[in-house]
């Protein structure tokens, strides 16, 4: 037993270096079906052309309406966490509750899985959270714009986490998206110093500078000069519901003020109790009556 403790210790760095580079492929849940909702299974290109899976849940009602896109974190899929599959202590997540609260208020919605998750593809680069994720988000917002039944003014989205900093970043480049809830978005190396002390001890984060040097030297953003904060003032007229949950041990709120500071039109950050960062994500699940009157109120 004791050496089976010491070599899951001994690979545990090798294996979330993995996951940090090409995330992970869980398996999701139920089908919307399950919750009373009919979808469409699609692929769309993201704008590199990165084939990307997703569904789109229709509105009831006729004409164009408005619809609403939700972009997962790290290591999910298009319907948020399945916990239990990492090396770390995470949480389920679940996205289906507030997508039928926003089906039965009036919105299509979007869900798909980014790159090097779920059954999207993988593309050439590894995991950037956020800056090259952004060729995702927007292939799905110009998906959404292909649609007669969409009305291509009325486009809202859902980020967290890595999804959060994507929308960040992705919305000044496929404007007008009118607004964003943005759940625990963050600086990438304030995330990576604090998860890589939890997970590997004092010294772990002393372990992130290869990742820093090799990401350089693959011409790709660098972890420690990721900022979603350098996006933020280019949101222009996009309303921008900022979330942190205040027992999050990797992410802060801080970064959190400053990001909605730098927002041309942020409403007041909302701190959303947790005892830690994955019960803060369960914001969009727990307060799907607030999620839905964001959207009515700005969508």
């Amino acid at each position: 037993m004791a050496k089976q403790s010491l070599a899951t210790r001994a690979t545990k760095p090798l294996v979330l270096t993995k996951l940090m580079l090409v995330g992970a492929r869980t398996p999701r849940r139920q089908p919307p079906t399950d919750a009373g909702l009919e979808y469409e299974s699609l692929t769309f290109p993201a704008t590199d052309g990165v084939k990307l899976s997703g569904w789109f849940i229709p509105r009831e009602g006729e004409g164009p309406g408005p619809a609403i896109v939700f972009v997962h974190g790290w290591c999910w899929n298009r319907l948020g966490n399945v916990a239990g599959r990492v090396p770390f202590t995470d949480r389920d997540v679940d996205f289906l509750p507030a997508t039928k609260a926003l089906h039965d208020a009036g919105y299509h919605v979007l869900l798909f899985d980014l790159r090097h998750h779920g059954e999207s593809g993988r593309g050439r680069a590894p995991l950037t959270y956020g800056p090259r994720e952004t060729r995702d988000y927007i292939g799905a917002v110009n998906y959404l714009r292909s649609r007669p039944d969409v009305d291509d003014e009325r486009i809202g989205a859902v980020g967290t986490s890595m999804g959060g900093n994507t929308i960040i970043y992705g919305t000044p480049q496929c404007q007008p998206v009118k607004a964003l809830l943005a759940v625990q978005p963050t600086k990438l190396h304030t995330f990576n110093t604090n998860f890589a002390r939890d997970e590997l001890g004092p010294l772990g984060p002393a372990s992130l500078a290869p990742i820093d040097w090799m990401y350089g030297l693959l011409r790709l953003p660098r972890p420690t000069k990721h900022d979603p904060g350098v996006a933020a003032p280019l949101l222009g007229d996009t309303v921008v519901q900022y979330v942190q949950g205040t027992g999050d041990p990797w992410g802060t709120m801080e970064i959190i003020e400053e990001f909605a500071a730098k927002t041309p039109n942020a409403l007041p950050v909302v701190r959303f109790p947790s005892a830690g960062r994955y019960e803060g994500y369960r914001y969009v699940s727990e307060r799907t009556d607030d999620v839905v009157g964001f959207f009515r109120e700005h969508l």
